[in-house]
């Protein structure tokens, strides 16, 4: 069994709310034929805006992946760098639990291993829209939450 962290924007996270349905592109669909049923993920809403609008980034929640991971071109998702892009390649969620409020991202640092650069730890999600995680790291933004 395995356990990601999805990386996304707050406007697609509210889809995934809505529609039990995470996706990414082209570039990531290995990553994504990875996922299988049963296995959880975590959603890390990047960091968005600036000045005094600046909002850092958190965990917005866990999900339980539902399906095998499959192909559908509807247009579900709100925000993309470019405006062709669909999402295409994704997996049904079950069981989403929300996290209220959200999880700053910043204090888990120090808690999760697979972060080895505690500095720098950006270069660990970015380019990525998911990555897999240890089973401890995943108990520990569980239990942090709350």
């Amino acid at each position: 069994m395995a356990f990601w962290l999805c990386i996304l924007n707050r406007e697609n996270f509210e889809a995934i709310k809505e529609k039990h349905i995470w996706g990414v592109v082209e570039r990531h669909k290995k990553q994504l034929n990875k996922a299988k049923p049963g296995e959880l993920c975590a959603f890390y809403l990047i960091a968005d805006g600036a000045g005094d609008n600046r909002k850092e980034p958190v965990i917005g929640g866990i999900a339980e992946i539902a399906s095998e991971p499959y192909e559908d071109y509807s247009d579900i998702f709100p925000s993309k760098r470019n405006p062709s892009e669909l999402y295409p390649y994704r997996v049904g969620l079950k069981s989403i639990e929300i996290f209220e409020p959200y999880v700053p991202f910043k204090p888990l640092i120090s808690h999760l291993s697979f972060i080895t650069n505690k500095k720098n730890y950006s270069g660990h999600l970015l380019g990525k829209a998911m990555r897999e995680i240890p089973e401890e790291d995943m108990k520990r933004i569980y239990e942090l939450q709350s």
